[in-house]
């Protein structure tokens, strides 16, 4: 069996949508086949135009979509009018309904009357005035009439109204005082069913609304969507509610269901109002305050606290039903804080807000007077302290008076308030004003501090006149003077500051002078140069503003020396081209004009060789090889500069001549000086000599080049035939080489020994003649002779003589000091001489046995003792030579080794507290062991107690605790004191210090989350008391309030009995409660006027 559903869109559909008429046909969204269309829906148009709509699109099931939930299925007479309906859609497939939206009422006429969904003449709700629709094509006789098809669309929207309809009330459950869970079913007719995939399920919405005045109240919705179970909350206790749930379908909608009543259950009171003051005095506050609302169980007594006037914690000081209450011996003039909670058979509500209020009190005491804050031009910032005294805690209120000196005014007040600081303002600068202060509560006016007297601070100065120059401008100063400021600000001016800044490079203000003067000569200057010069002051008040900029120039002066002559190009045989540049410095002015002087020589006659603007000059016929000298001046108009420096030139030169043989003189036997006389130079100077030398005449070598006329040839070999021969070169080219010159070299010393060192008794032929610490044994090798026999050695290790020794290669050096470095030598000597020094070798004898090291204790502990020695490492380290014993006395004449090594520090462990141990240390190496030191003496710590258990809590009483904790004997004789904490989260606070192991408390109130611990401490006799670690926390078990009539009979049995759950109660119960509530709080407003009202 197929069925239809023909349904708008669940999409579309809004709780604040109104339910359109059955006559109106709904709006569906367009056919999937025509998506690429842009559908305006419902919720774009306003609600006016939904009538205006077209009759909606039928579908075939497969274009139906499936979302989970379908109609229950029919009879067989409820499913034949649908299986008409698809027949007559697929006869009529063919036809098309515009599915645009209608147009604006502004922009075309408006429709037709309607009545029953048809206008007067017939036609269809489509021909109503909207946009343009498609031409239809001829109906045939198989298609019905569109009225008969409204007709069914009709019949199945109320169809599926009257399942809507079918809700049953809502479950409730899981009842609180400020919350329930409520929960409903589908409405009866519509399930999961198995039907085949292409048929098109219902999209379910619920709306859940409540109400608080009965069934017939106004109903609140509260949920709308698709799930069939919600949580109320936010709800008021001991109150009764209604709930009703209806279903919708897309914009049809179902009537809502049976209303559903609970009864929420009763809670704590709410928070009261703080507490209000009534009457008070010196000694005693009486309070009254407000019942809150009871929350459905009635209130059973107020619960009152307050602080003590110390700003601690609050503590209890009247439970009870009354709602007024006297606090008596308080203190005066004392700030008090009050709190009040209600507590009835559900519990304690939370406290009120802090009342703070205070006693009655005396006048204040005279204040005293204000002191000076800060200071400005027109202002004065005065600070006060509050008065002492016994009504020093009351708020109080300060008047600051003030009089102007030679107005004859008097004091007149300027500031009223509690603030202890006031800035005055509007005052004139530079001027004395006194002050006091008077201070004021709600008991009086205290008398007039002392007067006090304050001066303003004085104004910044006006700006100086602009600095002129007081005399004609020189090339390197400026003198300047300015007159003092129009306005000195009320204060004399203490300093001027000349600014000055150079106008053509824009260089930055730098300051030039600063003193008390008025004129000012600026030197350091550059002639020719503008300078731009202001000027500001400064006083008491400040720094006043520059004065107008001052623009001069300084004298100019002839030009600097030009830079010297350069060549330019290259000389020729009678010409040399010159050229040269400007001078650094022109002296302020433009230069017009250079002359160029030549002379032969430098201290020949001048003649002037050029005059003109142009930089560059020649100097021709000249001679050819020769050398010129040269000089150039520029001039401006303050006159010539000087000369530049002296410029000598030559001519193109040739080359040099054939230089003679050298002559060759020896010097050493290692070392022979060649020298040669100059050749003619044809023009131009020789510039470097260029000398071979070499062992054999075919095989010179190049040893020399360079302009000296001698070379010193050194590390010849002795008794050796040596040949050489020089060339001389100028800038024109290079000369022939000159005749060859020979000479053979004397005999020489020996050359240096080497590889000298040190060795072992064991590499000597012979053994040690002394102590090793005494003694160094030297060994090294035999060096070349140079020609000549070596004969001994020489042997130098100190200040004294060198050691001879014959021809050998080993020596032992003695009577040496122990444990010292010594730098040895040692020489060849043949027949020639000595020879030089072997490279320094130093050698060090061996040390003698070691000192002891200083013992010091550099921790100290009960039962361990750390010890240092010397200067090191605390750890041996792998290299280390020496090594140390460290002894303890055991008995009067034994000592005990407990260590031995190369480490600097030990720790001596198991010993005795407080008691004396006796060192002492010794050290040996290589050299052997070292003597014992002195006796040390060092002593250990007193203990500190171990941790204790975790204390046990008792309680006696609803509000009094037993604490106990378990008692240390005394330590070594030392009596044993205890400490008990109590921790209320991150605070801690001391309940008892002593030496007994229990205490007992009373008046608790405990949190939720309050924890107490000990700790126990030694009284040492001579450094105090040494505590040990905290126990573990212990909490304080729950507590349990008596109820108001403690000890009865009602009191034990609800103690002892389980508590009663509450059960909900009737609207006729409920409203008998709200009577008997109203009848007594009239009661009790009509005793409360008596009493207040008519007998007073």
């Amino acid at each position: 069996m197929r069925k239809v559903v023909v349904l708008p869109h669940a999409a579309e559909f809004h709780p604040s949508m109104p339910l359109p008429p059955l006559h109106v046909p709904q709006y569906l969204h367009p056919h999937p086949a025509m998506l690429h269309q842009h559908p305006i829906y419902p919720r774009e148009m306003p609600p006016h135009f939904v009538h205006q709509l077209p009759p909606p699109q039928m579908y075939s099931e497969p274009d139906v979509p499936c979302h989970g939930v379908s109609l229950p299925p029919r009879d067989e007479r409820a499913t034949k009018p649908q299986e008409h309906l698809h027949r007559r859609l697929n006869a009529s497939s063919s036809v098309r309904v515009s599915r645009s939206p209608p147009s604006s009422p502004l922009k075309g006429p408006p429709p037709a009357p309607v009545h029953n969904g048809h206008n007067k003449s017939g036609a269809t709700p489509a021909a109503s005035p909207g946009p343009a629709k498609p031409k239809l094509p001829s109906k045939t006789s198989a298609s019905p009439p569109p009225d008969r098809e409204n007709a069914d669309v009709v019949t199945e929207i109320r169809t599926v109204m009257e399942l809507l309809s079918s809700m049953s009330k809502p479950t409730v459950h899981s009842i609180t005082s400020c919350s329930a869970d409520l929960s409903w079913a589908s409405p009866a007719g519509v399930r999961n069913v198995d039907t085949p995939s292409a048929q098109a399920p219902l999209i379910l919405s619920y709306e859940l609304a409540f109400s608080q005045s009965g069934t017939q109240g106004s109903f609140t919705p509260v949920y709308v969507g698709g799930e069939t179970s919600f949580t109320l909350e936010d709800l008021r206790p001991a109150t009764g509610y209604h709930v009703r749930v209806c279903s919708s379908c897309g914009s049809v909608k179902g009537s809502p269901s049976e209303a559903a009543g609970f009864t929420t259950q009763s809670a704590p009171p709410d928070a009261p109002a703080p507490p209000r003051l009534i009457v008070r005095s010196k000694s005693s506050l009486v309070l009254q305050w407000k019942a809150p609302s009871d929350n459905g169980s009635k209130i059973t007594g107020y619960l009152l606290e307050f602080d003590e006037g110390k700003q601690s914690a609050f503590k209890e000081i009247y439970f009870g039903h009354s709602k007024q209450y006297k606090i008596i011996r308080l203190s005066p003039s004392t700030k008090y804080s009050f709190r009040i909670a209600a507590k009835n058979d559900v519990g304690m509500s939370p406290f009120s807000e802090v009342l703070t209020c205070c006693t009655a009190g005396s006048a204040p005491q005279p204040p005293a007077p204000p002191r000076l804050a800060a200071a400005g031009v027109s202002w004065l910032t005065l600070e006060w302290s509050a008065p002492c005294g016994p009504a020093s805690g009351d708020a109080h209120t300060y008047t600051l008076e003030m009089e102007e000196e030679g107005t004859g005014y008097g004091f007149k007040p300027k500031h009223n308030g509690e603030e202890l600081s006031c800035t005055v303002k509007g005052l004139r600068r530079s001027t004395s004003y006194k002050f006091r202060v008077l201070a004021a509560n709600t008991e009086g006016r205290s008398q007039p501090s002392a007067a006090v007297e304050f001066v303003t601070q004085p104004d910044k100065p006006g700006a100086p006149s602009r600095p002129a120059l007081k005399a004609p401008a020189q090339p390197h100063c400026l003198r300047v003077a300015w007159d003092t400021p129009k306005d000195g600000g009320g204060s004399e001016i203490k300093q001027y500051v000349l600014e000055m800044s150079q106008s053509d490079s824009g260089s930055p203000w730098a300051v030039v002078y600063s003193g008390p003067q008025r004129e000012h000569v600026c030197e350091g200057l550059e002639p020719g140069t503008c300078y731009s010069l202001r000027v500001y002051c400064q006083s008491a008040g400040g720094q006043s503003q520059v004065s107008d900029v001052l623009l001069g120039q300084t004298a100019p002066v002839p030009p600097g020396p030009c830079q010297a002559l350069q060549l330019r190009g290259k000389a020729k045989p009678r010409e040399i081209p010159l050229t040269w540049a400007p001078p650094v410095w022109d002296g302020g002015a433009s230069i017009y004009q250079y002359t160029v002087e030549m002379a032969e020589s430098a201290g020949g006659p001048r003649c002037p060789l050029y005059q003109g603007l142009e930089t560059d000059c020649t100097a021709s016929h000249l001679l050819p090889g020769h050398s010129y000298c040269f000089w150039v001046k520029a001039a401006n108009q303050a006159g010539w500069g000087p000369l530049s420096e002296m410029q000598e030139l030559s001519t193109a030169p040739g080359p040099a001549e054939q230089c003679g043989p050298p002559e060759l003189t020896l010097k050493t036997a290692n070392c022979v000086l060649a020298s040669w006389e100059v050749p003619a130079c044809n023009g131009a100077e020789v510039s470097e000599f260029r000398l071979e030398w070499g062992a054999a005449e075919g095989a010179l070598t190049l040893a020399y080049c360079g302009p000296s006329r001698s070379y010193e040839a050194r590390g010849l070999l002795p008794a050796t035939v040596y040949y050489c021969r020089v060339q001389a070169v100028n800038s024109a080219g290079t000369g022939p080489f000159g005749d060859v010159a020979m000479v053979t070299t004397p005999p020489s010393v020996p050359a240096a020994v080497r590889l000298v060192e040190v060795v072992g008794e064991d590499t000597l032929p012979e053994s040690m003649p002394g102590p090793a610490f005494s003694c160094l044994a030297l060994q090294w090798e035999e060096p070349c002779c140079n020609g000549a026999e070596i004969t001994g050695y020489n042997i130098d290790y100190g200040e004294q003589l060198p050691l001879s020794v014959g021809r050998t290669n080993h020596c032992v050096l003695e009577n040496l000091l122990p444990d010292t470095t010594y730098r040895v030598r040692v020489q060849a000597v043949n027949s020639v001489g000595p020879g030089p020094f072997s490279t320094a070798l130093k050698a060090k004898t061996r040390p003698l046995p070691p000192e002891p090291p200083q013992l010091e204790c550099v921790a100290t502990g009960p039962q361990s003792l750390k010890l240092k020695w010397g200067e090191g490492p605390s750890r041996a380290q792998p290299s280390g030579t020496t090594q140390f014993c460290l002894h303890m006395q055991a008995s009067a004449d034994r000592l005990m080794c407990i260590y031995s090594g190369p480490c600097h520090t030990f720790k001596v462990q198991r010993l005795a507290e407080a008691t004396l141990y006796h060192f002492s240390i010794q050290a040996h190496n290589e050299a052997g062991v070292g003597p014992l030191s002195t006796l040390y003496s060092f002593s250990t710590s007193r203990s500190p107690p171990g941790q204790l258990k975790a204390p046990r809590i008792e309680q006696l009483e609803w509000n009094q605790y037993e604490v106990t904790w378990e008692a240390l004997p005394p330590m070594r004789g030392d009596p044993m004191v205890y400490t008990l904490q109590l921790q209320r989260g991150r605070e801690a606070e001391q309940l008892y210090r002593g030496p007994a192991a229990t205490y007992k408390w009373q008046g608790v109130v405990p949190g939720c989350d309050w924890r107490v611990r000990v700790c126990a401490g030694r009284k040492c006799p001579d450094s105090g008391e040494l505590w040990g670690p905290y126990s573990p926390s212990t909490s304080l078990p729950a507590m349990e309030p008596p109820g108001p009539s403690e000890g009865g009979p009602k009191a034990t049995a609800r103690e002892g009995g389980t508590p009663r759950t509450g059960r909900a109660i009737t609207d006729e119960q409920f409203a008998l409660l709200l009577l008997l509530g109203f009848s007594t709080v009239a009661i009790l407003f009509a005793v409360v006027i008596q009493y207040f009202v008519i007998n007073v």
